[in-house]
């Protein structure tokens, strides 16, 4: 075998390195679960004129040329000309029919609901609610959300982070709706029994109220779910009790319930005489209750007449059915 001239091999691999320096074919996967930018890695390569661009569902792609936002593609399949990237052959003032390579960073988004997402108050949030004052109020449950504009999230957010992870945000996520729950209590007229009796509502609420706060980071609010509203255990005990109050309504009837109630516990403990005795104690008691009429104003202010009996107003001197006078 013939071996090649120094020159042809130097061309050859001249022709190598410069053919591993264009890219014509950009997509991306998400390797793992959670990512919401990953910069497509360049490593100092130049994109061929004609190459394929793939952005599939759920996903966006923003073309940057020096720290500038150029170009954002939707899903679908694209071949990269100056037809298809105006911006960014304006901002390098490129001739519209240019044939060489050009160089920009591209950076995927995410743009598929992040679902299951846990909010929660760490410490009580203070409101003021207008059956009981300012009261201390604990609530979670979840939420979900996605990527609406990559162009606010990227310049906000991301930036230039080779991968940014759901992980890197969700606490300031998190932080804001706890922040603004304050807000949808006040702006609310419920009560904060009528609340915990209508977590579905409670959540639009606080949805709405939470809803502008993503937007300004390119976020959009799916799903607001309040799955639990509680007061701390040292107000919770004054509100069972409340509550319980309520239930019982009229003492007076609760008690007589409650006595009549106990009677056929007593009487089957017939081999008892203790019990025997409360049962009838109780029986008594009842009977005594139930029967009890109060004095009426009228029977207090009557008397009845000496002569015939029948009754007159305890003031008069004379019958007024008789006419006999009185003592």
């Amino acid at each position: 075998m013939l071996e090649q001239p120094i020159s042809n091999r130097a061309s050859m691999s001249l022709g190598s390195f410069f053919s591993k320096q264009l890219i014509d074919v950009i997509q991306w996967t998400e390797e793992e679960a959670g990512i919401l930018a990953a910069r497509y890695p360049m490593l100092d390569m130049e994109i061929q004129n004609g190459a394929q661009l793939t952005v599939r569902e759920s996903q966006m792609a923003v073309f940057v040329n020096e720290g500038r936002i150029a170009d954002l593609f939707a899903p679908g399949r694209y071949t990269l000309t100056t037809q298809n990237l105006p911006l960014l052959t304006d901002l390098l003032n490129w001739d519209k029919g240019f044939e060489s390579p050009f160089k920009s960073d591209v950076y995927f988004f995410s743009t598929r609901m992040q679902t299951g997402q846990k909010w929660g108050t760490a410490t009580p949030v203070t409101i003021r609610e207008k059956e009981f004052g300012a009261v201390r109020l604990r609530g979670y449950g979840i939420y979900s959300w996605h990527v609406a504009d990559p162009r606010i999230f990227h310049t906000k957010v991301s930036g230039t982070r080779e991968v940014y992870h759901v992980s890197n945000i969700e606490g300031q996520l998190r932080n804001t709706i706890v922040s603004h729950m304050s807000d949808a209590f006040a702006n609310s007229d419920l009560s904060f029994l009528d609340m915990a009796a209508n977590q579905l509502e409670m959540g639009r609420r606080i949805a709405e109220t939470v809803k502008p706060r993503f937007a300004e980071l390119g976020l959009a609010l799916d799903t607001f779910v309040v799955e639990s509203l509680s007061l701390p255990e040292e107000l919770q005990k004054p509100l069972d009790a409340r509550i319980g109050m309520s239930m019982v309504g009229d003492l007076a009837r609760y008690t007589q319930y409650e006595a009549a109630s106990s009677i056929p516990i007593a009487a089957a403990n017939e081999g008892s005489p203790v019990a025997l005795g409360a049962g009838l104690a109780m029986g008594s008691q009842m009977i005594k209750m139930m029967t009890a009429v109060p004095p009426s104003d009228a029977a207090a202010k009557t008397k009845f007449c000496i002569a015939c009996g029948k009754a007159i107003p305890k003031a008069a001197k004379y019958c007024s059915h008789c006419g006999g006078g009185q003592e």
